[in-house]
């Protein structure tokens, strides 16, 4: 009951621990016999009891790109929270999914198809219904690690919503760090500072409003290392 009214974004467990750890933690049979591989018992109750809450251990944390996926997700969560407080209307589900399309896609576009369907047919729902649906398929493409063939894709995309102002020089520039950013010469950040560059020069109204392109603090650096 503690915990329900902690307002909690994310977990953070302590790696492989007995009680706290969520994976890889050596369950005993009732006979004191070491056992399969599994969550400790604090560890596993929580995942039952929160399965929306994003969840990582420490050791994971280490990992430049489980880190990165960890934090993105505790910050959609937040934002997620941040919705229902705010009523939850349909109309809002609906600007909130806007808001995510180019992040989801970055993850999976499979999921971003099933969650455009489920919008698209809100009214076939009851509005429990409709939302316990999205934020579990949500949580679902999320837990998904976007990869550098899929974020390349995404910036790609992006590209055409300005490709038409850009000069021939500015749209080479930005095509060659794209291209930089995929072969692994460069991390994420360095295309996506540019392109919110142009964001902000053409004033884009819906790119402006991609959380992709601004998922987190930029001052955790998340992507200077992915």
């Amino acid at each position: 009951k503690t915990l329900e009214q902690a307002d909690l974004h994310g977990f953070i467990f302590r790696s492989r621990s007995p009680s706290s750890g969520i994976g890889g933690v050596t369950v005993y049979t009732p006979s004191g016999m070491p056992g399969r591989k599994g969550a400790g018992l604090f560890g596993g109750a929580f995942i039952r009891s929160f399965p929306l809450i994003p969840v990582i251990d420490d050791g994971r944390l280490h990992d430049p790109k489980l880190r990165e996926n960890f934090i993105e997700r505790v910050f959609v969560y937040k934002r997620w929270k941040e919705f229902l407080m705010r009523g939850a209307a349909l109309k809002d589900l609906i600007t909130f999914h806007t808001e995510h399309k180019l992040l989801v896609l970055s993850h999976s576009p499979k999921h971003l198809s099933v969650l455009g369907r489920l919008v698209a047919d809100v009214k076939q729902y009851s509005p429990v219904e409709i939302l316990s649906r999205y934020i579990t398929r949500l949580t679902d493409a999320l837990r998904l690690l976007a990869t550098t063939k899929k974020n390349t894709n995404v910036l790609h995309h992006i590209i055409g919503y300005f490709t038409q102002r850009l000069s021939a020089d500015d749209k080479k520039e930005l095509l060659e760090i794209i291209d930089a950013y995929h072969k692994g010469y460069v991390p994420l950040i360095v295309p996506v500072v540019l392109i919110n560059h142009y964001v902000r020069k053409f004033d884009e109204p819906y790119l402006k409003k991609q959380h992709y392109l601004n998922p987190h603090p930029i001052e955790l650096m998340l992507r200077n290392h992915v």
